[in-house]
């Protein structure tokens, strides 16, 4: 499948496949995105308080990027899991600008770090936060009350059906500790049931520009 860098409207980068005519990150801004959906509306539910957290499609790393800022501006433990089961290239790597836009070149081996770090291995990427990246499929996660927070940002249900699916939800239920929850730029009403069907308390909010809506999920106890 051919792949190519384009920028997004707020000039981060991220990878399109032009055959399913998708992209890894919004088009109307890869940062602004990640900024609204999982900080925003997730990381900032924990109050600074450590936070173990599983990212369903590690991607570029961008997310784990501005994650790791977060704890960084404050002083927040941060244990994070990324899932991913086709690695990007170090080629793309070299391509996405988010230290730039994030102006955060001091950061810079930061970045290299999490993605040159070992796989299936947990590596401390600085005293606040760790890092395992698992090679993996998201119908082989079996983890169970583990996580706080998950990031769910697989490809959009209309090329990838299968990865909203009940079954993979499911997962994603088993995998949170009591009172965790899901946030994913999504807010689809297939989507919306298949989290309610597992059990899920899901909310529509805001969504990230150039996206009207989007869910976040609880594990209600």
């Amino acid at each position: 499948m051919k792949r190519e860098i384009i920028k997004t409207l707020d000039g981060s980068t991220t990878i399109h496949l032009s055959e399913w005519n998708e992209s890894y990150h919004s088009k109307h801004g890869a940062i602004q995105e990640a900024k609204h959906v999982f900080i925003k509306n997730g990381l900032a539910l924990f109050d600074n308080n450590p936070v173990s957290i599983l990212e369903i499609g590690f991607g570029t790393g961008l997310n784990a990027f501005i994650t790791f800022l977060e704890s960084q501006n404050k002083k927040q433990k941060i244990n994070y899991t990324g899932v991913e089961a086709y690695p990007v290239s170090a080629e793309e790597l070299l391509a996405m600008n988010y230290v730039e836009e994030l102006e955060s070149l001091e950061f810079h081996n930061i970045f290299e770090k999490m993605h040159k770090s070992e796989w299936d291995k947990e590596i401390e990427i600085c005293d606040l936060f760790s890092l395992t990246k698992r090679k993996q499929f998201f119908d082989e996660i079996n983890d169970f009350e583990i996580f706080d927070l998950i990031y769910f940002d697989a490809f959009g249900y209309r090329v990838q059906p299968e990865l909203w699916s009940t079954e993979i939800f499911q997962k994603m239920y088993n995998s949170l500790k009591p009172n965790g929850v899901l946030v994913t730029y999504a807010a689809r009403g297939v989507v919306k049931r298949s989290m309610i069907s597992v059990g899920f308390t899901v909310e529509k909010l805001a969504g990230p520009p150039g996206k009207r809506e989007m869910f976040r999920a609880f594990k209600k106890t």
